[in-house]
């Protein structure tokens, strides 16, 4: 392999692990609420867009403006991950707790409805044009032997990781991660030992929308710009990512959404014209999962009684 080549696909696989972790994170989203309700909760894309508004919002007060990039950065994540959450709890209260019992279609359609409605609020009342990111940090390069990484692209790679490492530590190590593990493999036997499903449900869709916030203000920064409908094209990579990974599975989610981003950076940087085609590879990736192997990467095959 010449030099040229190794360097090409040194960049592009920088490149893919930054956009896979973004991805990851609102994949996170999408495998925890799964793993709870078995429900594909389709207005987590728009809680993922509302979070770089959240962060936009906070980077715009005029007291925040005076402060150094390090306390912006701080105090935008903490309003985009607590918005964020705050309405991913807001809307598993409304849309979807009555339906909880309703046939499994309807909280579908309600999500569907959901992301419609948060789509169109930031449409009409926010802005209906793309808005500028302010950027919060110097960005600096540093070569890796043939190809370059920079300071934006460590941070994002590094404060998801840190994310995924404190919910996996969360998961396994924790009361409450543990009545979150006991509430998704069988609600009712959870039940029988005490456990407030109720409650465990409205927590993992704070820990989503908490997920998709942080995502949200990464997206902003590396993109330097955020729209309205910007969640949709994140959110079906995500969706794929966790399907690749084995939805309802937490480490399945993270190496689908690297997965994901990796290969498609090598087939924009590869592909003769794939730049405009990029968007193209996640849908292929569903259907051949969907395809040939539905459980996923680190999925369980799991066989219906009739």
């Amino acid at each position: 392999m010449n030099d040229s080549l190794w360097g090409t696909l040194s960049q592009q696989l920088i490149n893919g692990l930054t956009l896979g972790s973004i991805y990851a994170l609102i994949s996170l989203g999408y495998t925890l609420v799964y793993g709870i309700l078995l429900m594909i909760n389709f207005a987590h894309s728009e809680i993922f867009m509302t979070g770089t508004f959240f962060a936009l919002a906070a980077l715009a007060i005029p007291w925040v403006q005076k402060l150094s990039h390090t306390f912006q950065i701080m105090i935008s994540m903490c309003l985009a991950v607590g918005g964020s959450a705050a309405l991913a709890f807001l809307v598993e209260k409304i849309a979807y707790r009555p339906l909880r019992h309703a046939p499994r279609l309807s909280p579908l359609i309600s999500a569907i409805g959901v992301s419609i409605f948060l789509q169109n609020f930031i449409f009409l009342f926010v802005s209906n044009q793309s808005v500028p990111f302010p950027e919060l940090m110097t960005v600096r390069q540093f070569n890796i032997g043939n190809a370059q990484i920079n300071s934006l692209q460590i941070f994002i790679i590094g404060i998801s990781l840190l994310i995924m490492a404190a919910l996996k530590f969360f998961i396994e190590k924790t009361h409450l991660g543990k009545a979150l593990r006991a509430t998704a493999g069988d609600r009712d036997a959870a039940e029988l030992l005490g456990i407030n499903t109720n409650k465990i449900i409205s927590l993992t869709f704070l820990i989503g929308g908490a997920l998709g916030g942080a995502a949200g203000l990464l997206n902003g920064m590396y993109y330097g710009s955020v729209k309205y409908n910007m969640g949709f094209l994140p959110g079906i990579k995500a969706f794929t990512a966790a399907v690749l990974g084995g939805i309802g599975n937490v480490t399945g989610a993270v190496v689908g959404g690297i997965l994901i981003g990796v290969l498609e950076s090598l087939g924009a940087g590869f592909i003769p014209g794939g730049a405009e085609w990029k968007d193209i590879f996640a849908f292929a990736i569903l259907i051949l999962v969907l395809l040939f192997r539905p459980q996923g990467l680190l999925g369980k095959k799991v066989t219906e009684k009739i």
